[in-house]
């Protein structure tokens, strides 16, 4: 199913309740992750990973998309650069992460790493707007969590960063392929 838009507040994203299982979404991505080069004990430590840190109070599901949206799940994903000049780096392309450009057959404390630096930083944004376990909060975080600032009543207003990553996260949550 393609990806469908979605504009507006967060009231105008998909509910939690049309949301896929983490193992759906999981499954459904898997042919992915191996497109890049991925060994089959990557994408288990990948598995591992994201079990492990939604422990710090995220929701799997939003951990696992947003790997899916920043690196295709690639260990090696190569480092990028934000707005301001940062290095983004592994496998959530978070500011100060440590990264294996080009590298795969990965440790599980290497994957388990990169995974753990993007989810501390998603929880900093999820904390600014309440910390709740629900659509509306998880939407904003990651809105804040592409371009650092939040238009409330429109999640698709990038503010110089990419318009469509909310709905692109939403779409993925829902278990849809881009």
């Amino acid at each position: 199913m393609p990806f469908t838009w979605y504009s507006g507040p967060a009231s105008n994203f998909p509910p939690m309740s049309q949301w896929k299982s983490f193992e759906e979404i999981f499954n459904l991505n898997k042919p992915e992750m191996f497109r890049t080069g991925n060994t089959g004990e990557d994408i288990g430590r990948i598995w591992n990973a994201v079990i492990e840190c939604a422990k710090i109070g995220v929701d799997e599901r939003v951990i696992f998309c947003i790997i899916m949206q920043e690196s295709t799940g690639n260990v090696g994903v190569r480092t990028t650069w934000n707005m301001d000049g940062v290095a983004t780096a592994g496998l959530m392309q978070a500011s100060g992460s440590p990264g294996y450009p080009g590298q795969h057959g990965l440790s599980q404390d290497q994957i388990t790493g990169m995974v753990r630096h993007g989810t501390e930083h998603y929880k900093r944004n999820l904390r600014e707007f309440g910390d709740g376990w629900n659509a509306e909060t998880i939407y904003k975080a990651l809105r804040a969590y592409n371009s650092g600032r939040v238009n409330q009543g429109d999640l698709s207003d990038g503010l110089g960063a990419t318009g469509a990553y909310v709905s692109d996260l939403a779409n993925r949550l829902c278990g849809r392929l881009p």
